[in-house]
């Protein structure tokens, strides 16, 4: 918003997204102190950023369809 028009975030925008990065920081400080076996941990790492991923492109662009997806 601030180089080009072509992204218009409201509030709520913000505060999503803030809250998928808090959300995704403290599961992942979760997963690192309570997982002790490291291919476990690992792979529940990967996962969750995997999911994290699908959702912010998801809410970007809407590539499944939901009615929470961009335009």
């Amino acid at each position: 918003m601030q180089f080009t028009d072509e992204v218009n975030w409201t509030t709520t925008d913000f505060i999503l997204a803030g809250s998928l990065l808090i959300g995704t920081g403290l599961v992942l400080e979760i997963i690192m102190r309570t997982i002790k076996n490291i291919n476990f941990r690992l792979g529940l790492i990967v996962a969750v950023l995997i999911v994290v991923m699908l959702v912010w492109i998801e809410l970007a662009v809407g590539i499944f369809g939901t009615p929470f997806g961009g335009n």
